[in-house]
């Protein structure tokens, strides 16, 4: 699909400077611009491209003084901040490319089921019993969305994508291929054989709205009510998310980390890759956790910054981090006074 630079100028709320008339149909970063592409100026380092970029257009701040004219082929759409327009145009992009609709065939979706206005079900797709899917869902090919299930308006659930039973899924979420929502929580008790029987997970998900997951990661059902992730949270890919846990509002967990069964995470946190949190514990919302980290105790204290494994205080860690560094030479000291004290006592015996 093609569009003008008088097209996106408007779309953007910015002027055309060059031909109006000029068309695009893909993105490119400038350096890598080719006819009947876009792309943008909103680093300074690479203003220099600007001049030799191939580009059709280029979406440039309105504050830019050009230190020379641009290629006869190039037009210019100025903007106040280029950065957050060329994300809108991606954003925009982004909808036109996934606006599909309609039931691919072959597929399966149960007579009970009721689907909304515009949805798009792929082929291999399956939608069991009784499943309600909002207004323009979309299910990619070889998804499952599991009985009982509910999904909200504008949701999008990526090829592969497995939603167990009974979870209730909100508004404008995303689900990235791999998720995996609703498998068993790792719940198994020893009995006098020493041997683990496994204890039934009869509960449910829960994800509230703007809520994105990425490839491969998975929400574990809860044994009793529900595991919750709260609204605006945003999950890496490879993510254990364990039973009965639940997630604050806008908090945010990078690639590889794991979240032990009924703990609790508040809101606005931060949480780096490949930490792990043990189960039962509660983090105060705001809390940062770097990279690595390993948490085994509670962090009550709002907006509290840790490292480490165990975690504790960031400020402490890289004091600490400052003395394991210097061990070497510390330990090069201690004998050395250790050869001074020495000396001394065998003097004083003389």
């Amino acid at each position: 699909m093609k569009f003008t630079a008088q097209q996106i100028a408007g779309l953007l709320g910015g002027t055309v400077e060059g031909d109006a008339n000029a068309s695009v149909n893909k993105l490119a970063k400038i350096e890598e611009g080719i006819p009947g592409s876009i792309s943008f100026l909103g680093n300074p380092q690479y203003a220099p491209y600007l001049y030799t970029t191939d580009a059709s257009i280029v979406i440039v701040g309105n504050d830019l003084v050009l230190e020379k004219p641009v290629k006869a082929t190039c037009t210019l759409v100025r903007v106040a901040e280029p950065r957050a327009s060329f994300a809108v145009l991606l954003e925009a992009y982004n909808q036109i490319k996934n606006n599909k609709t309609g039931i691919e065939q072959p597929s399966y979706i149960a007579k009970s089921a009721t689907l909304g206005e515009n949805c798009y079900v792929g082929a291999f797709a399956y939608i069991g019993e009784n499943v309600k899917l909002g207004n323009n869902v979309k299910i990619y090919p070889n998804a499952v969305v599991s009985d009982n299930t509910t999904i909200g308006d504008n949701t999008t659930v990526y090829a592969g994508v497995k939603i167990y039973t009974d979870c209730v899924i909100g508004n404008h979420c995303t689900f990235h291929s791999g998720v995996i929502i609703g498998s068993d929580g790792f719940g198994f008790a020893p009995n006098s054989e020493n041997n683990y029987k496994k204890v039934p997970q009869i509960g449910n998900v829960v994800i509230e709205d703007h809520v994105e997951i990425g490839s491969n990661t998975t929400v574990d059902r809860a044994t009793l009510g529900s595991t919750i992730i709260r609204k605006g949270v945003k999950l890496d890919n490879l993510i254990q998310v364990g039973h009965n846990v639940e997630i604050g509002e806008n908090t945010v967990i990078a690639a590889q980390s794991g979240v032990a069964g009924s703990t609790k995470i508040g809101k606005n946190c931060m949480i780096g890759g490949q930490v792990g949190i043990v189960g039962h514990l509660t983090i105060a919302d705001g809390v940062k956790i770097a990279a690595q980290s390993g948490i085994g105790n509670s962090i009550s204290k709002e907006n509290e910054v840790v490292q480490g494994s165990p975690a504790f205080g960031i400020g402490d860690y890289k004091r600490s981090y400052v003395m394991f560094r210097n061990l070497p030479e510390i330990s090069s000291k201690l004998k050395d006074l250790e050869k001074a004290v020495n000396g001394i006592a065998e003097n004083s015996k003389k």
